[in-house]
């Protein structure tokens, strides 16, 4: 009886199932579609429009693509390949052109006959940038005609229209996001550069250019680039590698076909200690790896490991070490790309690649690459194989430094950093930690934290640079062990496991909070934070739990009423708004340092939760972000102060 009660009062019938018709599900779900709608969603919009004129270049029909952010931030995609078809759609009983606009899983890309390869792969890609725009207009040149036909939130608002007569092919299509459904709708100039850089290096022979006509230079031109590579991979090797400080000026390049599946991949050994390996699948940055990358990494193990038990196994014996897979990819740059006609992604995010037959067919071209290369170069193989012996006495050396400082049980009975004033609660999802610059700092956040909840961390000055340091020189610093220590970090499972990998399962903190002070100096403090983070736990930045505090630049009053102004521009609202523009009578107090505030201030402008703001630090675009760290952080301390200094107000992270 009570179930009968209960399934009658929730008014649950037929009538509660919706059908959603056309593309009102992209516009209802739209994150289901392109991830999110913020930041991230609103350049993938761009992205798939690009992606669909990259296909038509990977089928042999295009080689120029233009891209354009218009003044009103809507944004135009032309190219000179085949044109959209637009005749009619013998089942769905209008143009091709609108059934490729309008219909979910409709496109050439499902038709073998019609592209070779693809990067989307599921037909959602142009139809739902349509979906989620205001306004879209397509344009195809073909059969000698200029077609056009405009859409408004994905409906077409007439039909296929002839409006001019052309010699020319290809397709352009201009876009305006919807407001109502992104978060933000402002393209970012660096983000889509990065991109279009990218897929240049990534189809050698193509050329991308990209134009922001938002705002005029002051010679009246547009801020424009244009990206093309005659080398690849080769060249976008290289370009990656430029902030480092190389070992050997050689690149080792592959550019090759096995079991049908074209491969191109190039090599480059640095200096530094990290692995930094991007890969590639029909142009889709394969973030969680896959199946190429393990046949890259088996090759690269396999190859280095025979070639350094012959050559110099005497190197070897007498450092003591066993050589793992890991020191082989110490101060390793790779790129490898792969055309896969039927790839098999793990996820809707096409972000791992699961086809087992690629495994094989890279680790045999990289094999035979490498090989004869060692062969060819004896004097940089055994270069490289000394690195090799390096990283492995470093591994060793790390493993004996973390013992020396890793915790047991970070929730129970083991010891702590001194400077840490814990919180009370021990359940980590509602338990935050604040590292903060500076004793002073330190000492205000405090007397004004929340005791049940907010832990801080006081960090004397600035911490040490990991990017230029060898892997176990972090744990010999003070610094960075409290950080690990206060947070229950553990590398490796045990005292014979020398794993890099951070073991986060026992972190004491679900929100792990950079405060510094609101200057140039408090900006290289959250980059070298950033930094250790990225190279030693980027699981924690991947779980979303690093955020960057954003405290207040003035206070501003007049009479009775006081105003936080986190930036220039709104304090000059301020002025504005309570002076009319006159900074007569209006008091401003700038805040030099966090130091400057008292325990009350600081806690209601950077501190509980309702009125702070917190940026979360996320990892969009990973071969960038390692660019950008090694260009950063490197050797040359001039371009890493002037990046700083041009961009301090965006910090390296999304909001």
């Amino acid at each position: 009886m009570s179930e009968e009660l209960n399934t009658q009062n929730t008014g649950y019938s037929a009538d509660s199932i919706q059908v959603l018709e056309g593309l009102e599900a992209v516009r209802k779900r739209p994150a289901m579609y392109i991830g999110d709608i913020s930041v991230k969603g609103l350049h993938h919009l761009v992205y798939e429009v690009v992606d669909n004129s990259i296909d038509e270049a990977l089928a042999g029909y295009c080689n120029h693509i233009e891209v354009s952010i218009n003044e009103d931030n809507s944004i135009t995609v032309v190219d000179n390949g085949r044109g959209i078809p637009v005749d009619m759609h013998e089942k769905e009983h209008k143009s091709a052109l609108e059934v490729v606009l309008t219909v979910l899983h409709a496109g050439g890309k499902f038709d073998k006959g019609s592209y070779k390869v693809s990067g989307g792969l599921h037909g959602v890609g142009v139809s739902c940038v349509n979906a989620l725009s205001t306004y879209l207009r397509a344009e195809v040149r073909r059969q000698g005609h200029i077609y056009m036909q405009e859409y408004s939130c994905g409906k077409p608002l007439h039909d296929v229209e002839i409006i001019g007569d052309t010699d020319e092919t290809g397709t352009s299509v201009t876009f305006k996001p919807d407001g109502s459904i992104f978060t933000d709708t402002v393209y970012q100039y660096e983000i889509l550069q990065n991109r279009l850089r990218e897929l240049a290096y990534l189809n050698k022979g193509i050329t991308i250019s990209f134009t922001d006509r938002r705002e005029k230079r002051e010679d009246g031109s547009f801020r424009s680039e244009i990206f093309h590579s005659d080398d690849g991979v080769k060249e976008f090797v290289r370009f990656l590698n430029q902030a480092n400080t190389s070992l050997i000026n050689d690149v080792i390049y592959l550019n090759t076909e096995k079991n049908g599946i074209p491969i191109e991949c190039a090599i480059m050994y640095n200096t530094g200690y990290r692995e930094n390996l991007h890969s590639y699948v029909n142009n889709i940055n394969t973030i969680e790896g896959g199946t190429h990358e393990a046949g890259f990494r088996t090759a690269l193990t396999r190859v280095l490991k025979k070639y350094a038990e012959e050559t110099c196994g005497k190197a070897i014996e007498k450092a003591k070490v066993e050589i793992s897979g890991e020191d082989f990819r110490e101060g390793l740059i790779a790129v490898i790309s792969v055309k896969v006609a039927e790839p098999q992604f793990e996820g809707q995010t096409k972000t791992k690649l699961g086809n087992n037959e690629v495994s094989g067919a890279v680790n045999q071209a990289v094999g035979e690459a490498l090989t004869f290369y060692l062969e060819e170069h004896p004097k940089e193989a055994k270069v490289i194989v000394d690195k090799v012996i390096l990283a492995a006495t470093a591994r060793i050396a790390a493993r004996k430094a973390r013992e020396s400082v890793q915790r047991k049980s970070p929730l129970g009975g083991g010891t702590l950093p001194g400077k840490l004033a814990d919180c009370s609660s021990r359940n980590p999802e509602e338990c935050e930690i604040f590292l903060v610059e500076g004793d002073s700092a330190g000492g205000t956040a405090k007397q004004g934290r929340s005791r049940l909840t907010q832990a801080i961390l006081p960090l004397r000055g600035k911490i040490l640079n990991v990017e230029k340091a060898m892997w176990h020189k972090a744990f010999e610093s003070d610094e960075v062990n409290n950080i690990i220590e206060a947070l229950g970090v553990q590398f490796g499972v045990d005292s014979e496991d020398d794993s890099k990998k951070a073991n986060i399962s026992k972190l004491r903190y679900h929100k792990i909070i950079i405060m510094t002070d609101a200057d140039v100096d408090g900006s290289h403090i959250d980059t070298l934070i950033m930094t250790l983070f990225y190279r030693y736990m980027p699981e924690i930045i991947e779980a979303g739990h690093l955020y960057i505090a954003n405290p207040p630049l003035y206070l501003c009053s007049k009479g009775n009423v006081k105003e936080y102004c986190y930036t220039d521009e709104a304090r000059q609202e301020f002025i504005q708004k309570y002076g009319d523009g006159n900074e007569a009578g209006i008091h401003t107090q700038r805040y030099k340092g966090l130091g400057e505030m008292n325990s009350e201030q600081l806690w209601e402008t950077t501190m509980n939760p309702e009125t702070r703001i917190l940026k979360q630090v996320t990892i969009n675009d990973a071969t960038n972000v390692d660019y950008t760290f090694s260009m950063l952080m490197g050797e040359d301390v001039g371009p890493r102060r002037e990046f700083i200094e041009q961009n301090a107000t965006y910090a390296n992270v999304d909001a």
